[in-house]
């Protein structure tokens, strides 16, 4: 997605090279895209899949952030 927009930007890690990076984002299988730190998004996938995951996960932070406190 970032060679489509400037506003992107993406960072690749490996994760065997940096063990602490990868137990603080729980990484277990690869790739992991990880946005913003509220979205994770496992395995490699067709761009348009990607989108839709990305999109439903998007979909639930903002329903769970318009709940009202229990």
């Amino acid at each position: 997605m970032a060679f489509l927009n400037p506003t992107i930007t993406a960072a690749a890690v490996e994760a065997s090279e940096f063990p602490d990076l990868a137990r603080r984002y729980r990484v277990t299988g690869v790739p992991k895209t990880i946005v913003n730190e509220e979205i994770e998004i496992l395995g490699a996938l067709p761009a348009d899949a990607f989108i839709e995951q990305a999109l439903a996960q998007v979909n639930t932070i903002q329903h769970e952030g318009t709940k009202s406190p229990a």
